[in-house]
């Protein structure tokens, strides 16, 4: 069993800032299963392919798509079984549904964030 939740997400006009948030539960990612995944935010924009925007392994770098490179930062919480995404600088073109989940392989997808950037 495993749930992701994300939230945080909203109408920001071009240039403003949105953290969002993703919440692990069940079985899954019980014990020190989630402090060991490599998790990751992706976005699907209305008529487009799920996008991976950023991931975060256990220990070392992150990696972002080059849409994103230097405006988001992703991190986590093992703790609290947290995983954050901090978007700023925003632009129309990330308007997207946004998701978190665990990479290679993913789990079972939680509903998404709509995060919408229009003036």
């Amino acid at each position: 069993q495993v749930q992701l939740v994300e939230y945080g997400g909203g109408l920001v006009q071009p240039g403003g800032s949105l953290r969002l948030s993703c919440a692990a539960s069940g079985s899954f990612f019980s014990g020190i299963m989630f402090n060991i995944a490599v998790m990751g935010w992706y976005r699907q924009a209305p008529g487009k392919q799920r996008e991976l925007v950023a991931s975060i392994p256990p220990v070392g770098s992150t990696n972002y798509a080059d849409s994103v490179k230097g405006r988001f930062t992703i991190s986590r919480d093992n703790a609290k079984k947290m995983v954050y995404l901090q978007m700023d600088s925003l632009k129309p073109e990330d308007t997207a549904v946004y998701y978190c989940n665990r990479l290679s392989p993913p789990v079972d997808w939680g509903q998404g964030t709509q995060v919408t950037v229009s003036a």
